[in-house]
């Protein structure tokens, strides 16, 4: 306990110098920490690759949700504090001289935070990312393109780190973690993308397979906090500390919660393979226009339009289980949306003005 208390209080030292130094990059910041929000890898980072690549786009999905999964899970057993309410509530500092640490809108996380889910979840898919850019390289044989594929492979994963890094610092920077903890998430994202490297399964998993994965992540997660629970473990411990801290009331928010999280994971994983095994993906994705680029551009366009307008649907929050409901119903019309009913409209409406040119 006093060697974590030390590792706090030197985290804290460190927000302390990101915050008095660092704020002429405040605005910067707040973007990175938005880029590394899990939620972006189903509105953003999976419609571009789906349509380019469907292995990386399936990959990608697996990915992030067994990546948060995961992230839940270590949650819950490490439960590590966050910067804002732990400076609050350490008998560290003496005569109630606790640092001033500065709160934001994203701040107030209400889940534990150790490993960071953002640096985790931003980890692993831009290694999918960039794993999947380097393997259209990696086949060039000549001496120039093997040159070339050195540069685009520094390059790359230059990038990458460089996100990982700016993203980490956000995160850190917002006090909302500790350095340790966005360390931490970071490699352990890239240990379970790397896993997927070598899990070529996914690719050809039935509704079945879909829907038996889905049961056991929920069942081995609600089956987990029951038991700690009947041990008078509260895994949501978390929740009332962010409520208690939060320098603004507004700021916490239902869908920051650890089964939040988890519902919204496992209906995107559930939205995935309706999609893929509906006669809607047959019938564009694998038809003849799907070798077109300009219906792989189509469908990135009317993807990318039709999710942002799933933003400006509001789920109630006043009911928590209808809530939870509408989330999964939500994060799976996602997926499905890309993987079937676009390409099916821009299928049927290419089909329809080709009809009408002949």
């Amino acid at each position: 306990s006093l060697k974590m208390d030390l590792l706090h209080s030197n985290g804290v030292l460190i927000i302390q110098h990101l915050q008095r130094d660092y704020r002429a990059y405040q605005d910067f910041l707040n973007f990175m920490s938005h880029v590394g929000d899990p939620r972006n890898i189903f509105s953003i980072y999976f419609p571009l690759w789906f349509q380019l690549n469907q292995v990386v786009g399936t990959k990608m999905i697996w990915v992030a949700v067994i990546g948060d999964w995961f992230n839940l899970i270590f949650k819950w057993i490490l439960f590590g504090h966050r910067p804002y309410w732990w400076v609050q509530e350490t008998m560290l500092y003496p005569n109630q001289s606790s640092p001033c640490l500065e709160q934001f809108p994203i701040t107030c996380e209400t889940g534990p935070g150790s490993p960071s889910g953002h640096a985790m979840g931003s980890s692993c898919v831009w290694y999918v990312m960039v794993t999947a850019a380097l393997s259209y390289t990696v086949r060039w044989k000549d001496k120039s393109a093997v040159t070339l594929h050195r540069l685009t492979w520094s390059f790359l994963w230059s990038v990458f780190w460089i996100i990982q890094i700016s993203v980490c610092i956000s995160r850190v920077f917002i006090a909302t973690h500790f350095p340790h903890q966005v360390i931490l998430g970071v490699f352990a994202g890239i240990l379970v993308a790397e896993a997927f490297e070598h899990t070529p399964a996914i690719q050809t998993a039935s509704l079945s397979m879909y829907m038996k994965t889905n049961l056991f992540l929920f069942a081995f997660a609600l089956g987990f906090y029951l038991v700690l629970k009947l041990l008078d473990i509260d895994l949501l411990w978390s929740v009332p500390k962010a409520k208690k801290w939060c320098a603004n009331p507004d700021w916490i928010n239902i869908d920051t919660t650890p089964f939040a999280g988890l519902v919204r994971n496992l209906g995107a994983l559930f939205g995935l393979g309706l999609g893929i095994n509906s006669e809607m993906f047959f019938t564009s994705c694998k038809g003849k226009n799907s070798c077109k680029i300009s219906f792989r551009v189509l469908c990135v366009a009317a993807s990318l339009a039709t999710l942002q307008l799933y933003n400006f649907v509001k789920i109630p929050t006043h009911t928590e289980y209808l809530f939870y409901v509408l989330s999964f119903c939500k994060s799976a019309a996602m997926p499905l949306t890309v993987v079937a009913l676009v390409p099916y409209g821009v299928h049927s409406l290419m089909r329809t003005t080709e009809k009408k040119l002949n």
